[in-house]
């Protein structure tokens, strides 16, 4: 349906190396989008721009830090040179260390900080001030987190930023709203990626993900490529300044061990 086509459009994921990026990269792609992919080792955006080809779509890729903000007015002008104005910006890049409050260094805050927020921040600024100099719209696409609306223990500092990505979606969905640019963000789930496949692999950890989750399974990055196009697409113009949670059913609720004399009158 072209309501959800990506036809001529140009998009830039960060964190497209591998994981939920290198998922949605690939939609995209299939989509009809110009992908370019975005991340910090090289080798992996070969992979995933070989990969969008190979199923018959475009894509380059672009070595960009998100920590360097130099870097991104360099990556946005080679975009611009090569493929022409940015009309999606899916803002996946991100970072964890997990570590009890009383464990976390200023290093480790600070770096965590850089990536999630700072960095998806003044992308988010330099691509939306291009859009609004072209004058025909566009799309931002934040990446939160179930800690956006929900606490997890040992994630303090990652749940402050995706608390922030929460929040900071709606304020830009409001101040970019009269450019005719949708801004709104994915809330992922618990998704078996190479970042989280060593923990999901412990035993006790996968049974509990498992049964925490209303579906009873973990997610893929394929789960959340519905989502992304959706959101990247036309289909979704009247769509701003939202939170979707792409979870499962595990935000929805949990089931309880309610005893038989609980339901006794």
């Amino acid at each position: 349906m072209s309501l959800f086509s990506l036809a001529g459009k140009v998009a830039l994921v960060t964190g497209a190396g591998r994981g939920i990026g290198r998922g949605v990269a690939e939609g995209m792609g299939a989509a009809g989008a110009t992908v370019v992919c975005s991340a910090r080792t090289r080798s992996q955006l070969d992979e995933a721009v070989t990969a969008i080809e190979a199923a018959g779509g475009k894509a380059i890729a672009l070595e960009m830090d998100m920590s360097d903000l130099a870097a991104m007015d360099a990556g946005i002008a080679s975009i611009t040179e090569q493929c022409g104005p940015i009309d999606i910006l899916f803002n996946n890049a991100g970072m964890n260390i997990r570590q009890p409050i009383v464990e976390v260094t200023e290093e480790n805050y600070d770096q965590i900080m850089s990536v999630n927020l700072k960095g998806l921040y003044f992308l988010s600024q330099k691509v939306g001030q291009q859009m609004i100099d072209r004058g025909e719209g566009g799309k931002i696409i934040n990446i939160g987190s179930l800690t956006t609306g929900y606490a997890l223990a040992k994630v303090s500092v990652y749940t402050a930023t995706k608390g922030a990505v929460g929040q900071l979606t709606k304020g830009q969905a409001v101040e970019f709203g009269p450019h005719n640019i949708q801004v709104n963000a994915i809330c992922p789930g618990f998704i078996l990626t190479s970042l989280t496949e060593k923990m999901w692999a412990d035993a006790n950890m996968r049974t509990w993900g498992e049964q925490r989750v209303a579906l009873n399974r973990l997610g893929t990055p394929e789960d959340l490529v519905g989502t992304a196009v959706y959101l990247a697409a036309s289909a979704s113009d009247y769509v701003s300044g939202q939170c979707i949670y792409v979870d499962g059913g595990f935000m929805a609720g949990d089931d309880w061990p309610l005893p038989p004399v609980a339901a006794s009158k």
